[in-house]
């Protein structure tokens, strides 16, 4: 048997309350050479991305394990885990959005109209392309699921805000968490009003990333760890950059602390940065397998894009050849033409991928995967893979 599928099975049994405390000492191996492969698609569904449950509460209290709810309540009576719980005040839990604000928000809207769907349905019934869709689909998903030796991280920044790299961040650790089985993390290290709870669908915060850097104890076991985080679907965790303050700050040495702590327990952690070049933004791209980069696309988008790209030929060349950029499509029509921009970008020796506007990201709500187009869909999945990918290049 292999390590992998040792560390595989500690984890299950760890959530399930299993009971081995002590943390891995080998890096986390994937479940991907013998993972179920993904449960096809229903009619007019594409498979590419999971299909969410309608339910108002995707994580509910009821299916956290109870200890996970309760931390401490692993640790050691007398060791260092108990007397950091002793020293560090336990914060109360706020909503991820104000309670006030609950009536501005209207029913989630499907990313694309009735028509444009009863289209796709009509043209997938007379085409004979649905059977290169399948096998890409199959592709993609086999390379998702590839075993990892030591946990990959991957970070998502941008040059400016409103680049869409929140959205991206939560629509790649959505990804991953769908057709891997080992857990993933979402880490948002971006404090200033980050909007990733909102986007994964979190209701309340508690435990930030400064308060895990000062509580993480090497001996913590997952599910010691993972009841300091907020629990989202399969098998994916949230660490929060902060509870929703003005004035948040997150320094980096915090910010080390917590992702040489954590990378053990997960697979695949996603890292929503802040902007460039901000320091914890540098800290993160330094220590990632590979990164993505946000830019809208928009003519001084690809222009400041194409600069910084530029710049980075000047660094190592792993940082380059572990890029990938995304021009997010913040309108129905793009003032620019895509193509050539991709082209262009491309030629600087960079992955570039293209993510269409769509109405229920535009919404700026928790992303339902089910009311996503799937030019989205399609899309998010191929940028994970892509990213993914890369990431297994470096150690």
């Amino acid at each position: 048997m292999s390590n992998a599928d040792n560390w595989q099975g500690d984890v299950l049994r760890d959530l399930r309350g299993g009971g081995r405390q002590p943390a891995p000492q080998d890096g986390p191996g994937s479940a991907g050479q013998g993972a179920t492969p993904p449960v096809p698609a229903g009619p007019g569904q594409d498979p590419a991305l999971p299909v969410a449950p309608q339910v108002p509460d995707p994580h509910p209290a009821s299916q956290v394990p109870s200890a996970a709810r309760q931390p401490q309540s692993h640790a050691p009576a007398n060791g260092p885990v108990r007397a950091a719980a002793r020293t560090t005040r336990t914060p109360d839990s706020r909503p991820a959005v104000d309670p006030s604000l609950a009536g501005a928000s209207r029913k989630p809207r499907n990313g694309e109209p009735f028509t444009a769907r009863a289209a796709r349905a009509i043209w997938r019934t007379v085409s004979s392309s649905v059977a290169r869709e399948v096998a890409e689909v199959s592709r993609i998903a086999e390379s998702l699921q590839q075993p990892v030796t030591t946990g990959r991280q991957i970070a998502v920044t941008s040059i400016r805000g409103g680049a869409g790299k929140s959205t991206v961040a939560a629509l790649l650790g959505t990804t991953y968490a769908h057709y891997r089985q080992d857990p993933v993390l979402f880490v948002e290290a971006d404090p200033a009003l980050g909007s990733l709870p909102i986007r994964l669908g979190a209701e309340s915060l508690r435990w930030t990333t400064g308060d895990v850097a000062d509580i993480v104890q090497p001996q913590m076991s997952l599910l010691d760890i993972t009841g300091y985080l907020v629990q989202l679907r399969d098998m994916a965790w949230l660490l929060p950059g902060s509870q929703g303050q003005i004035g948040a700050m997150l320094d980096f040495r915090s910010y080390e602390r917590v992702m040489v702590a954590l990378r053990r327990y997960f697979g695949v952690t996603v890292v929503d940065c802040e902007t460039l070049p901000a320091e914890v933004a540098r800290v993160a791209l330094t220590a990632s397998q590979a990164c993505v980069l946000t830019t809208p696309a928009t003519l001084d988008g690809v222009a400041s894009t194409h600069a910084v790209l530029q710049w980075m030929q000047g660094l190592p060349p792993h940082v380059i050849g572990g890029t990938v950029v995304v021009l997010t499509e913040q309108a129905p029509h793009s003032g620019i033409d895509t193509d050539e921009a991709v082209r262009t970008l491309r030629s600087i020796g960079t992955s570039v991928h293209v993510l269409p506007y769509d109405r229920h990201l535009a919404d700026g709500g928790a992303i339902r995967t089910d009311l996503l187009a799937q030019a989205t869909r399609t899309a998010a999945t191929r940028i994970a893979a892509d990213a993914f990918q890369l990431s297994q290049k470096r150690h």
